[in-house]
């Protein structure tokens, strides 16, 4: 017989860690709103959805643009799971399960996914 067994961890952050951990959330949200402008716009356009590899590229180019450098700050992999997250509430809005992706706001369920254990 298999036993599962889960773990809860309380996080105690210092200063410097919260203010860290608001800033990748920060830019996570910034990449959510900025893909979610660009699908708007490209679906006004008459274009058709764009994926997520595309959207990838688009956060390359956001990392390396003069404007929005500090993006380079915050760790790739939780921007790259911003953007799966609003690829996944299209794929609900498109099946009928769920509302048109709306633009996030600050300090409401402002949160972030290291998948990465490295």
């Amino acid at each position: 017989m298999q036993r599962l067994q889960a773990f809860k961890y309380e996080l105690m952050p210092t200063g410097e860690q919260q203010r860290q951990m608001r800033r990748f959330a920060g830019s996570c949200r910034f990449v959510f709103n900025q893909a979610l402008a660009l699908q708007q716009a490209n679906r006004e356009a008459g274009g058709k959805y764009i994926g997520y590899v595309a959207m990838a590229k688009q956060l390359t180019a956001w990392r390396n643009s003069a404007e929005t450098s500090w993006l380079k700050e915050a760790p790739v992999h939780p921007l790259q799971h911003a953007l799966k997250d609003l690829e996944k509430a299209y794929k609900n809005f498109f099946e009928k399960r769920a509302d048109f992706p709306r633009f996030k706001r600050k300090g409401q369920r402002d949160s972030f996914r290291y998948p990465d254990p490295k």
